[in-house]
């Protein structure tokens, strides 16, 4: 047969079936996909740890249940292992009533237990690596800047793309780990030099440091699946990558990929493409977008209430993304310094931090005390994806709040800014 793109002997020989007839059939998928956006070639995965988007067992997706166990049974996996995004349900520390249990248990995640073992033997790397937040330390699935990944999860994939300098487009479930079995994928879009290229410039000229999650909202609204180069942030994260920085970007990034569909971001003076070539990253016909206070508001007030007139928060989600560590341990102490002032030993309304495995076991490790006090106000800390439990239809009435807008986004949850986020968990709203 023959193929748009150029092939290698080696990638022929594994289309022709040399390596068998399923590993064929993944290489023929990537092949396709790739003709599909005018890719001329497949490039090799040069991180070799990928990164899945599909970590729940929902007893529907029967030809994804089917196609793993195709792989496995044909002895193929992930030889650089992958981590995945996060699980859905954590009865233990997000309390759910018998009805909303029975939902999930037999109507939506009735295969969970079978899917992660599937996972496991496509090379999962443990059994706690369940984060959409992969890329911090504390996880460790870190690529270098140049580095070729066949990773989905788009706030993943544009972290990795514009805070780390990796490449790699915004794979879907399951072309994710076709890469990553076969060590190679598609060269085109955001893999190639041309593809990130900026074509908007964007000038924040905010009066005090713009929330995360609302300045990436309004771009990614206005951009859509375009790369902005992003000036005046200087002011509010400086030059120099720190632990604070990789958190707001991390949110920055997820609402751009969310309220759009930025794969990759450069920010002026400091992530690392920004740095090196500057504005050399911009095409001659870039189009501008200017965001100040007012642009800020109107975003912000333009996201809809779905909830019941008069409703107010029953439950409150925090970690969408997952919390870093510092926020971790920032999120503790400012609902805690909040219930004191507020005369509350408990907090007002149900609430939840939502991190990866990785960060809460040092939580709990290094904060000791700390971790105590929260969990004693009430405050439940989980590894679980909060989209995932919104999923539930049962969940549609329940006031949700959070400072997430990619949870806003995909579910009925109404959008807070922070300050207003810890006013309802203190009971001052």
């Amino acid at each position: 047969m023959e193929y748009k793109m150029k092939l290698t002997d080696a990638q022929r020989a594994v289309l022709d079936g040399a390596e068998g007839e399923v590993k064929a059939k993944v290489m023929l998928t990537l092949v396709k996909f790739g003709e599909i956006f005018g890719a001329e070639k497949m490039v090799p995965v040069t991180h070799a740890c990928g990164h899945l988007v599909t970590s729940f067992g929902i007893g529907l997706l029967k030809p994804l249940f089917r196609t793993m166990d195709e792989l496995i049974d044909a002895g193929l996996k992930a030889e650089g292992g992958f981590t995945v995004d996060p699980r859905p349900l954590d009865y233990e520390n997000v309390k759910c009533n018998p009805l909303l249990k029975l939902v999930f248990n037999k109507f939506m995640y009735s295969e969970q237990a079978r899917y992660e073992e599937q996972l496991l033997k496509a090379g999962l790397v443990d059994r706690d690596a369940f984060s959409c937040t992969c890329y911090l330390k504390e996880t460790g699935n870190i690529p270098k800047k140049g580095d070729v990944l066949s990773w989905a999860e788009s706030s993943a994939v544009v972290y990795a793309n514009s805070v780390l300098g990796a490449r790699c487009n915004r794979n879907s479930g399951m072309l994710d780990l076709f890469g990553s079995i076969v060590g190679c994928v598609p060269y085109f879009g955001l893999l190639t030099d041309e593809g990130r290229k900026a074509t908007w410039k964007v000038y924040v000229k905010t009066s005090t440091k713009p929330e995360a999650q609302i300045l990436g909202s309004a771009i990614g609204m206005k951009v859509m699946e375009d790369v902005p180069y992003v000036y005046g942030m200087e002011k509010w994260l400086g030059e120099e990558i720190t632990p604070e920085t990789e958190a707001y970007l991390k949110d920055f990034g997820a609402a751009t990929a969310s309220n759009g569909a930025v794969g990759l971001y450069h920010i002026d003076k400091l992530t690392p493409e920004a740095k090196e070539a500057g504005e050399s990253l911009i095409t001659g016909d870039a189009k501008t977008y200017v965001i100040d206070d007012a642009e800020l508001e109107r975003v912000y007030g333009s996201y809809p209430n779905m909830w019941k007139e008069g409703a107010k928060a029953k439950l409150v989600f925090i970690g969408c993304p997952h919390l870093t560590y510092g926020q971790l341990v920032g999120w503790s102490e400012s609902v805690l310094k909040a219930l004191k002032d507020n005369g509350l030993k408990k907090t007002a309304v149900r609430t939840v931090f939502c991190s990866s495995p990785a960060v809460i076991a040092k939580f709990k490790a290094d904060n000791a005390e700390l971790y105590a006090k929260i969990k004693t106000a009430g405050v439940g800390i989980t590894g679980i994806c909060p989209l995932m439990y919104t999923n539930n239809p049962l969940t549609k009435t329940t006031p949700i709040a959070t400072n997430s807008n990619k949870l806003r986004t995909y579910s009925v949850a109404r959008y807070f800014k922070d300050a207003d986020i810890l006013k309802i968990v203190s009971g001052e709203a």
